[in-house]
């Protein structure tokens, strides 16, 4: 059985707010019939671009692939038409498998129950059949099996990715609030960031911002630590087009000039960012080096400044509101002609920054809410910027 269908409709999850420039990135990777979605973009796309797709996708968490639809109303009809699938071409009986469910819909209100029905009917399809059952494993499935109910619309899809995408393999060790790597990736794309402008962190914690710049320079595939995917379990993987797809995300990786800075004033976070860094060999791209943030000089005349400061949610500060002014306080007194993205969820403290932001995006930092906010920090006032363009 054949289970990617270049016609058939497949979904690419990712963080909410990142989706027209995860639509960019497929588009790039060969993905074709691109549409955005909520915290989604649907695709259509062939095996190799598949396979493509998962390595080196920096703004996916997960690559669904559909494989049955139909309509149901309730949970014995759902059983019913989910066991109607021939599932002895999709699991073999010595695999694991696992069922997730995104339910919207007044027919059915517990997708838990859903998961069950579906796990049923797939085990009882095989008992009927041979007289045994594939095991369940809900951490480390073999084949993973997400049912997704729009009122009364199911598609049946099967999980190519396997762990989520932000696994990519690099970060060996991390402090106590690290920002997720599909995020830090997303943030780095919103930013218009490109290897001729110097990339600052000054806050950098166990590095992923930085890590996720240096792989972005050199073009090395976001996933190329990885070394299982969801779609090596399915009767139809290729192993000699996965080699070759492999082998031309080796031969994309290339040299690059760009000067990436990452702070912390935290000497044990700031040694993790270094070892993940080295785990990828990415670590001579990346300067590192011991600093208070609110003590910093620029390493560089002007640049891009992208960070992750504390939230007050699971590093707590003192007081702060009064962190954040000081954040302001410096970029005014310092980072003058620089750029600055900055995300946080606290609100209330990024009032106290005390600058005006040029842009605001909403993005999510798990189930956290959080502005991600542009800051232009001009050499003198803005009004005097504009005169010297005239």
């Amino acid at each position: 059985m054949e289970i990617i269908d270049p016609k058939q409709i497949c979904i690419a999850k990712c963080p909410q707010g990142l989706e027209e420039v995860l639509e960019k990135e497929l588009k790039n990777l060969g993905a074709r019939s691109t549409k955005v979605l909520v915290r989604a973009v649907s695709f259509k796309a062939d095996k190799e671009a598949i396979y493509r797709i998962n390595l080196h996708s920096r703004l996916s968490s997960k690559i669904l692939v559909p494989i049955d639809q139909f309509y149901a109303k309730h949970p014995e009809e759902l059983y019913k038409k989910v066991k109607q699938l021939d599932w002895s071409k999709v699991l073999r009986l010595d695999q694991t498998f696992a069922v997730m469910t995104t339910v919207s819909s007044h027919h059915f209100n517990h997708s838990q129950y859903v998961a069950l029905k579906a796990k049923d009917a797939i085990v009882d399809q095989f008992y009927a059949n041979v007289n045994k059952r594939p095991n369940v494993d809900p951490k480390t499935p073999n084949i993973k099996i997400h049912i997704h109910i729009n009122d009364k619309e199911c598609t049946v899809y099967l999980d190519s990715s396997g762990d989520p995408l932000f696994k990519r393999g690099y970060r060996m060790q991390t402090g106590v609030a690290p920002i997720n790597e599909v995020l830090a990736a997303g943030m780095l794309q919103l930013s218009g960031w490109d290897e001729t402008m110097p990339l600052v962190d000054p806050m950098c914690g166990s590095g992923t911002i930085v890590i996720e710049a240096a792989m972005l320079a050199t073009n090395t595939p976001a996933n190329i630590l990885r070394e299982e995917f969801g779609f090596m379990n399915w009767p139809d993987y290729d192993d000699n087009l996965w080699e070759k797809v492999k082998e031309e995300g080796f031969r994309s990786i290339k040299p690059t000039s760009a000067q990436i800075f990452a702070y912390d004033k935290a000497l044990s976070v700031l040694k993790y960012a270094e070892q993940n860094a080295e785990e990828i060999s990415l670590n001579e791209l990346i300067q590192f080096k011991r600093k208070d943030f609110l003590h910093l000089d620029p390493p560089a005349p002007g640049g891009l400044i992208v960070t992750n400061p504390p939230y007050d949610e699971r590093i707590q500060i003192e007081d702060n509101e009064a962190f954040y002014k000081s954040i302001g306080d410096r970029f005014k007194q310092a980072f003058q002609g620089y750029t600055a993205w900055l995300i946080s969820s606290n609100l209330s403290a990024i009032k106290r920054i005390g600058l005006r932001p040029s842009k605001k995006i909403t993005l999510f930092n798990g189930k956290l809410e959080c502005k991600y906010l542009k800051y232009d920090l001009y050499s003198g006032s803005k009004k005097a910027k504009y005169a010297n363009q005239d």
